[in-house]
């Protein structure tokens, strides 16, 4: 099958033929349908995430159809579409057990340590305890711009910091998981200011229906933000991991408020100066959150089905295979508004 490999740190990806890979005991493999290209991909990339060893097939936001069943699955059967979390749960440990399928021990994630979707198949481990059935009504395309900047951001709403209608929501950088939140922000009815340094992503939400934004270049953000909702944010979403939004996400918030923190840090940003002054002062709550566990994926794709919100305003780019390795050095800089999705995995 072809591949899209990384064969080393920052150079283009290497369109290779692989060996087809086999469905184990409780895994399936998928045709893949198409498959998102995001930050995270970044950093495995630049060679930040220290899970990803060369060579490597990155990619895990995917969506597909079923094409081999392994043994002991017994939720899926070929021709089956589906999505799949970027963390597979194993679905037996204690933490699985609690539905904190994020934080099990025994994970796998695609993309990083184990082989991903910047191909034309994909293995997917623990099948039944992590697919979720595509509906027909979501497009493929769609479907793997959910699969971790809009899950993760939902998660982040809904599951972790509780954002309430008529809340005030902050979102700090506005590339995918930025308007993610953006968009479900408002569906959930809070209003949303967003903040970037580059004005081109400021007018995409301004045409999204962001109640207001703000331009860091220019201002200081944290005071804008603050300024702009009357007192400061009920509550802020970190969506880059780098130290000046963390730390202006915090700034931003009004007492009580609650921070949580979607983007990953690596590199030069796994260690950060904070204002904790602010979070004693301000009795500030500030999450972590990392990916959703699939059980949350109802919920999600009933909204959409529903029409409560339109997330096709996400997919901005549909690329092939061979157009990857763009995408990734555009994440040097900041990257275009929207999101690129591969749908063509045959050059």
């Amino acid at each position: 099958m072809k591949a899209a490999q990384l064969t080393a740190w920052r150079a283009p990806l290497e369109i290779v033929d692989l060996p087809e890979p086999v469905a184990g005991a409780g895994g399936v493999v998928l045709n893949l349908l198409a498959c998102g290209v995001c930050r995270s991909d970044w950093h495995a990339w630049t060679g930040a995430d220290p899970d990803v060893h060369l060579p490597h097939v990155p990619g895990h936001e995917f969506c597909g159809e079923v094409v081999e069943v392994g043994p002991g699955v017994r939720r899926w059967r070929v021709g089956d579409r589906v999505i799949a979390p970027f963390i597979l749960a194993c679905g037996q440990c204690p933490d699985c057990a609690a539905g904190n399928q994020t934080a099990c021990a025994d994970q796998a994630v695609p993309g990083f340590t184990i082989p991903g979707a910047f191909a034309e198949r994909i293995a997917v481990p623990f099948a039944d305890h992590n697919l979720t059935a595509l509906p027909e009504s979501i497009a493929p395309a769609l479907a793997a711009g959910l699969g971790c900047r809009v899950t993760t951001a939902w998660h982040a709403l809904t599951g972790r910091v509780g954002l309430r209608a008529g809340e005030w929501l902050a979102v700090f950088g506005g590339g995918g998981v930025g308007t993610a939140a953006l968009l479900l922000g408002r569906a959930l009815g809070a209003r949303v200011v967003v903040v970037d340094v580059v004005q081109d992503k400021l007018d995409y939400a301004s045409g999204l229906g962001a109640d207001a934004v703000v331009n860091a270049a220019d201002v200081d953000a944290a005071e804008a933000v603050r300024e702009i909702t009357g007192g400061g944010a009920d509550v802020a979403l970190e969506a880059l991991g780098i130290e000046v939004t963390v730390v202006g996400a915090i700034q931003s918030l009004r007492k009580l408020g609650r921070m949580v923190m979607v983007g990953m840090p690596a590199g030069d940003h796994v260690k950060m100066h904070l204002p904790m002054d602010a979070v004693y002062s301000g009795q500030l709550a500030i999450y972590g959150t990392r990916g959703m566990p699939a059980w949350r994926y109802p919920s999600l794709l009933s909204l959409i089905e529903g029409g409560q919100v339109d997330l096709s305003p996400l997919v901005t780019r549909h690329i092939t295979l061979g157009e990857v390795s763009g995408e990734l050095a555009a994440f040097d800089a900041p990257a275009p508004p929207g999101v690129a999705v591969i749908t063509d995995f045959t050059r």
